[in-house]
């Protein structure tokens, strides 16, 4: 369900079917969603959020709150050559 004036950035996706069941997710009014974010049914998302782009939201976010779910960056240098398979 999506409210009433709701900016939803491009690639973001309700995430509502595990294999076997679908669960609903519910954005209020007023909410910007950041590009590239997924909200993992079931959530709520409620008036006047914002989601931070990139953001994987597992968890119900309060009226007029910032969602932020994302992990660190880490670097692991030279790994590249393992996977490349020698090239």
């Amino acid at each position: 369900e999506i409210g009433k004036n709701v900016n939803v950035g491009c690639g973001s996706i309700a995430v509502n079917y595990d294999g076997k069941n679908k669960a609903k997710t519910i954005i209020g009014d007023n909410v910007f969603v950041g590009c590239n974010s997924n909200l993992i049914a079931p959530v709520k998302v409620g008036d006047r959020a914002f989601i931070a782009a990139g953001s994987t939201i597992t968890k119900d976010v309060p009226e007029d709150a910032l969602g932020i779910a994302r992990a660190k960056q880490d670097n692991k240098l030279g790994y590249a050559k393992h996977l490349n398979h020698g090239k």
